[in-house]
């Protein structure tokens, strides 16, 4: 009887376990769904935001179905070109793009930014949306001095520079940050690629 005993509360103990453990990935599915579509939407505004940025003369920004085919067939060394959007301007014109980017060799990882381009290549803008770059070194490519650097670079190719000789193609690297601004020039250079070869932008005199 004792043995019977133990068993049937071993299988009762069981079986509350199992409910409890049920319960609460029920509700843990349901946290998860209620939650999902706040994150998402806090994602698109963040990203809506940071396109204003580095594209101010835009009002609005839209897909295209037809550069969304060719992003699947892309393919860059240490950069990965996660979306790109037309920029039009209060008349429905299109009057550039903008793409977000992600950098893969970052000294800390990848470095998810975002840049404004014109039909002609010229870079409108440079924001950084997350990053593990290290605290007052490849961190600092957040800093509003350097974003500033980025306006009015012309394309099909920009390069950094060491010794502040800049021209209208390059950028001061970060101070002791080499492998940040190598990776950042890897993925801007991705990206003006990506629309210089598909005859996007008019740079080199297309």
């Amino acid at each position: 009887m004792g043995q019977i005993k133990q068993n049937s509360m071993i299988i009762k103990d069981a079986c509350i376990l199992f409910l409890i453990t049920v319960i609460a990935g029920t509700l843990l599915g349901l946290v998860n769904q209620v939650t999902l579509q706040p994150i998402a939407d806090a994602n698109a505004k963040a990203k809506e935001q940071a396109y204003k940025v580095v594209y101010e003369n835009a009002t609005s920004f839209q897909e295209n179905s037809q550069i969304n085919q060719l992003l699947e067939k892309q393919s860059y060394e240490g950069a990965q070109i996660n979306e790109v959007l037309e920029a039009v301007n209060q008349k429905q014109e299109v009057i550039g793009y903008v793409l977000n980017m992600t950098a893969k060799e970052g000294y800390g990882g990848d470095v998810v930014f975002t840049i404004g381009v014109t039909k002609a290549g010229d870079m409108t803008g440079f924001s950084v949306l997350s990053h593990n770059e290290t605290a007052g070194l490849g961190a600092n490519c957040t800093s509003a001095e350097f974003a500033a650097q980025f306006v009015g670079l012309q394309g099909p190719e920009i390069a950094y520079t060491k010794d502040g000789a800049k021209d209208e193609s390059t950028f001061d690297a970060l101070s002791g940050a080499t492998i940040t601004s190598k990776a950042l020039t890897k993925g801007i250079n991705a990206g003006l690629a990506f629309l210089h070869e598909n005859n996007y932008t008019t740079e080199g005199g297309q």
